[in-house]
């Protein structure tokens, strides 16, 4: 129910007036009879009475008007409170009519009581509304920040370099690989010219202007390898090739809000990729020398260039020799393979590494007595008789094979070889067997000897020392640290010689009764 404040009962109003006018009327009347009677005017009128009597009758007669006047001031508050009503519920409703109160005022205050309810109720369901509509907001928060963390942790977690800019070029975001890249704190960064946090030089300038160049162009996705000075070692300035994703952010409106660029470091890759390269050129050159041998004396034989049984006995060797070469290039590859893929087969049994040193002796001794190189072998009779491993001893002869001709073929004539083989208890928990092989060869540069034990690697101040696939090391540390699950070890110095060695878990007893 609603009542219009706007229409005016101007006849209540009238009468409301008659009526607190006729009450002032009729008090001043009873109080001047009052008066009259008490004073004695007129005869068989006289009523006195003690009460009306003298100042009482001036007392009565001034609570008479008294009262009139609190009627007439009662009655005139009281209008103006129902006129201040009206004025609130006119302001409720947004009339904007003046008028009278339409009913009583009781009747006007019940209105308005009702009025106000309803208003109330009507604000408490928008209230409802807006409290539901800021739970949804509240809940929508806090899904976003749940995702803005989450994609935080991913950008944070990608190995890949990470740099995410604004459409003024300021940075929003980067990960640590970014900040190592470009040597720049990615925690504080935020919010800075891109300029600030790169330097521009000849090769980062490179990077600046292909994410400028994208974000104008507005492409969706762009790609290409760009080239980076690394300049934190200043004396080994080393190059490092990336692979720069770059790919434009757009808006609901379809409008560029930002670039993302993300830098993968293909630097091994490249790297890899051109040792095979190298790797595969060797290979056929060290394939066809042998080749091209065996080939040559075997068709001079069948030309029967060789007419006495010596010449025959030669030209025989010549090629036996290459095609032993040969065979032991393909093994090289071949086992090399196998162990990777795990597929080689293993027969593991308790063997002495002094007596496969002894055996494998006997084999390079004709080779380094060609050039003059002396080998030192000390006395270890504690190593033949607890030097026991439990290994393959064809492989084991090969890591050791390897080793030796290495020696020899890197060492200059008039040179030594020192083979020792030692027992080393409790050596990083556990018993092993030591064998390292010394030279006075020509040593190896410093920046390349954590690579010497890497697939097709070769050090490139030796290479004219003496021919090879780069495979003999590698088969090495393969075979004694993902099949005997050993160690291998080097230390050379330039000009003076290098040590090569392994070493080996010595069997135990138990290993030993079981075999």
């Amino acid at each position: 129910m609603r009542y219009d404040f706007g229409v005016v009962d101007l006849k209540l109003r009238r009468n409301l007036y008659v009526m607190i006018t006729g009450i002032v009327v009729c008090s001043l009347f009873v109080g001047g009879l009052t008066f009259w009677l008490n004073s004695g005017i007129g005869v068989g009128w006289h009523f006195a009475t003690p009460v009306f009597t003298g100042a009482w009758g001036y007392v009565v007669l001034m609570c008479c008007v008294v009262g009139a006047v609190g009627v007439v001031w009662l009655g005139w508050y009281w209008l103006k409170l129902a006129g201040t009503i009206a004025s609130i519920a006119q302001r409720i409703t947004g009339s904007n009519s003046v008028g009278r109160i339409g009913k009583g005022k009781l009747s006007a205050i019940n209105g308005l009581s009702e009025l106000i309810n309803e208003q109330l109720d009507s604000n408490a369901d928008y209230i409802a509304e807006l409290e539901k509509q800021i739970k949804d907001s509240q809940i929508q928060i806090q899904l976003t920040q749940r995702q803005k963390r989450n994609t935080d942790a991913i950008i944070y977690s990608i190995r890949d370099a990470v740099i995410v800019v604004d459409e003024f070029d300021r940075l929003l975001m980067a990960n640590e690989a970014a900040g190592r890249l470009f040597n720049f704190n990615f925690k504080t960064a935020q919010h800075r010219p891109i300029d600030e946090l790169i330097p521009i030089d000849a090769d980062k300038n490179e990077f600046v202007d292909f994410l400028r160049q994208s974000r104008q162009s507005k492409s969706r996705a762009t790609k290409r390898e760009i080239k980076i000075v690394d300049r934190k070692e200043k004396l080994n300035a080393k190059e490092r090739i990336l692979d720069c994703i770059i790919s434009c952010v757009y808006d609901e409106s379809k409008q560029n809000c930002g670039v993302v660029a993300v830098l993968h470091d293909i630097t091994h890759e490249k790297e890899v990729s051109q040792m095979k390269n190298d790797f595969v050129n060797h290979v056929s050159h060290e394939l066809k020398t042998p080749l091209a041998s065996i080939t040559a004396y075997s068709e001079m034989l069948f030309d029967g260039e060789a007419d006495d049984e010596q010449t025959r006995k030669e030209f025989y060797s010549v090629i036996q020799s290459q095609a032993k070469r040969l065979n032991r290039l393909i093994e090289d590859i071949l086992n090399t393979s196998r162990i990777e893929s795990g597929l080689i087969k293993v027969g593991k049994k308790p063997v002495s590494l002094a007596i496969l040193i002894e055996e494998q002796l006997q084999m390079i001794k004709s080779y380094a007595e060609e050039k003059d190189i002396k080998i030192i072998r000390p006395e270890c009779k504690d190593v033949i008789v607890f030097g026991q491993v439990y290994a393959d001893k064809d492989m084991i002869s090969q890591v050791i094979v390897n080793l030796l001709s290495n020696a020899v073929k890197y060492t200059r004539s008039g040179g030594s070889i020192k083979i020792e083989t030692e027992i080393c208890l409790n050596h990083e928990s556990q018993d092993v067997a030591r064998v390292s092989v010394t030279d006075t060869g020509v040593g190896i540069p410093e920046n390349e000897i954590e690579h010497v034990f890497d697939k097709f690697y070769r050090v490139e101040a030796n290479k004219a020392q003496a021919k090879g696939t780069g495979l003999g090391l590698n088969l090495v540390k393969q075979i004694v640290e993902k099949v005997h699950n050993g160690r291998v070890f080097v230390s050379s110095e330039l000009g003076v010689g290098s040590t090569f060695g392994f070493e080996l878990p010595l069997a135990t007893q138990d290993v030993m009764s079981k075999a």
